[in-house]
């Protein structure tokens, strides 16, 4: 009998494969239309994606920008590599490249790079001043960088009710925390323009825009499989293990209130995609 990590490996594999026909992801999709708009194509230009994720908008961008170009995709994550490749070599895109990277530390040489994109990436690095001084190194003189950001608004709703419940246990520690998550996560349009000019990029425009997500109650935010990817662990993060049930259940509760109030519940995302060029 094989171990179990192997047994459930064709499975895994066959929802891999199944995942690369993905179209634009659900998040992503509204900040890198927004970007596509803005970014400027011309030939032979080498483009860089930092944070590409499941492909969106790298491989997009490669396929508009035409074979003549050369685009660059960078990610830590394996699996991201993975699907990419494996999405490049499905729709048989031959100027897209992928390779594993942190942006503090791009495996590139100086001025390589004609244009730089991140959509919604550059607020998951670890050291947002290094990744920006990096894309300043590797991008040439006059180049274009497009970059999407979502706002410290992003998902309020739940943060109010957040704060409520926690204010009600006495949990004034874990409040300081959740304000500390959300500035780790999510800058100020006055903040990333102040990072990027020091940086050495100048800003020809910034766009604010923002989407709304709506769901039927506080259980089906809650459930749904973004929300308990992407964020359920580091809220849990922020509240003490023994609080985790009580304080969640009375945020489900009081989101339920919400959405039975106004027929549906509500999640906002604002975002800014900001348009810099290297002077």
């Amino acid at each position: 009998m094989y171990p179990e990590k192997f047994q459930v490996l064709p499975l895994m594999l066959k929802l891999n494969q199944f995942l690369v026909y993905d179209e634009l992801p659900l998040w992503s999709a509204p900040f890198g239309l927004v970007m596509l708009d803005i970014l400027i194509y011309e030939p032979g230009i080498n483009i860089l994606d930092i944070g590409s994720g499941s492909g969106f908008p790298m491989l997009e961008i490669a396929e508009r920008a035409g074979n003549s170009c050369r685009v660059y995709g960078v990610d830590p994550s394996e699996d991201a590599l993975f699907m990419i490749n494996r999405k490049i070599k499905l729709k048989g895109i031959g100027n897209a490249k992928i390779v594993k990277a942190y942006a503090e530390k791009l495996p590139f040489k100086d001025s390589f790079f004609h244009r730089i994109v991140s959509n919604n990436g550059l607020n998951n690095v670890r050291d947002l001043k290094k990744s920006l001084d990096e894309c300043f190194r590797v991008s040439q003189r006059g180049a274009q960088m497009v970059l999407t950001m979502n706002l410290p608004g992003t998902l309020g709703e739940f943060y109010d009710v957040f704060e409520e419940v926690l204010s009600e246990y006495g949990l004034d520690d874990e409040i300081r925390k959740m304000k500390d998550h959300i500035f780790e996560k999510r800058k100020s349009v006055e903040y990333l323009k102040s990072m990027i000019e020091q940086s050495g990029f100048s800003i020809r425009r910034i766009k604010t825009d923002g989407f709304k997500i709506k769901y039927l109650d506080g259980i089906s935010f809650f459930n749904h499989y973004f929300i308990r990817n992407a964020f359920l662990n580091p809220w849990k993060a922020i509240v003490p293990e023994q609080m985790h049930t009580k304080v969640f259940k009375a945020i489900e509760m009081r989101l339920n209130t919400i959405a039975k109030d106004c027929n549906k519940l509500i999640m906002s995302v604002p975002f800014a995609c900001l348009d810099c060029l290297k002077s």
